[in-house]
């Protein structure tokens, strides 16, 4: 399976399997999705399971938060990351506080799907990363797959989980993994073996990283689309790194984070959101806290730009081969 498929394949097994799952957002239902991740759901499950709503993320979420609190497990979907900032204060000030504020009696089981990240020529209003923004949020959950067989077991498990979860679909590698050279041609899942994902149930249940390559050298903290971005690169340079594919960003699987750089006494971040405040200042931080002992080297950070997503100069701010193994040479250099 691509990963379209397989986040198709998740939300079918959830909806065979448990009645109060619901799939709605805008074109999801008879349409099945932009990206076409709902199609066929709507024909086999019904339209009181997927229906399309309209074009208001504010209401799509708050529509979302009150069937969770009844007891339904709604699955919204915001059709591009850059048009939830509508949905934002639902988000952030009903979703995630409602289990504290009413002491446990209610609960906001939801999953957020929605495609995030550049690389497809989206401009800066169809290529953004906001994952940080709700990192900072307590009681959000954030969950960004790098494979199509991590995207649906993660998916099942932010669909069960009882707390409201932001599940960020890296859309530039939905239909195969991407090793950044944008003039190469592109490439599919069937040759890859995270391709291969069972029709049925599984799930991988969230807080836990995944060593995506062993190593010695250098620990490459990396998500989304940057796992074969920086895979690729090291590849070409024969570094032996050891990345990290996080996979969720909150929980956070510290203690495979502090396991990896102890060993090789040097880390890098790279994500595709822009640098100031970003995820990787948190990772940076905690890294520094826990490792400094063992680290040899500064840590190097690899990002997208403080400006808005450029359109024509796209692949200068996507964090690309050359500036990953400028900041590698760089960190091998000081170590």
């Amino acid at each position: 399976m691509n990963m379209i498929q397989a986040i198709n394949s998740a939300m079918d097994v959830m909806l065979a399997r448990d009645p109060d799952v619901i799939i709605m957002g805008e074109d999801v239902g008879y349409f099945g999705g932009v990206f076409r991740a709902t199609a066929g759901l709507q024909a086999k499950h019904g339209k009181t399971r997927v229906f399309d709503t309209p074009i208001t993320e504010i209401g799509i979420i708050g529509v979302a938060i009150g069937m969770g609190a009844y007891g339904l497990r709604p699955v919204p979907e915001i059709q591009f990351a850059d048009y939830i900032y509508p949905a934002l204060d639902q988000i952030v000030s009903e979703a995630s506080r409602l289990r504290y504020r009413s002491a446990g009696e209610f609960t906001s089981p939801i999953t957020v799907r929605s495609p995030f990240g550049g690389g497809i020529f989206g401009g800066q209003t169809h290529s953004q990363s906001p994952e940080g923004i709700f990192t900072h949020v307590s009681g959000i959950k954030t969950v960004i797959p790098a494979t199509p067989y991590d995207a649906k077991g993660l998916l099942i498990a932010a669909i069960e989980d009882n707390d409201p979860v932001l599940f960020f679909e890296p859309k530039r590698i939905y239909n195969g993994p991407f090793d950044g050279h944008w003039d190469r041609p592109s490439q599919n899942w069937s040759k890859h073996p995270a391709g291969e994902v069972p029709t049925g149930y599984y799930r991988i249940d969230l807080g836990t990283a995944n060593v995506a390559r062993a190593g010695e050298a250098v620990t490459i903290l990396c998500y989304g689309t940057m796992v074969h971005v920086v895979a690729a690169t090291v590849e070409e340079m024969g570094v032996d790194a050891e990345i990290v594919d996080l996979r969720t960003l909150v929980p956070l699987d510290i203690g495979a984070i502090e396991a990896s750089v102890k060993k090789t006494g040097r880390c890098m971040i790279v994500h595709e959101a822009t640098r100031t405040g970003g995820f990787g200042a948190e990772l940076s931080a905690l890294v520094q806290e826990r490792c400094f002992y063992h680290l040899e080297a500064p840590i190097e950070r690899v990002t997208g730009f403080d400006t808005p997503y450029p359109h024509s100069l796209e692949w200068a701010y996507f964090p690309g081969p050359v500036r990953i193994g400028e900041a590698l040479k760089k960190l091998m250099r000081d170590a």
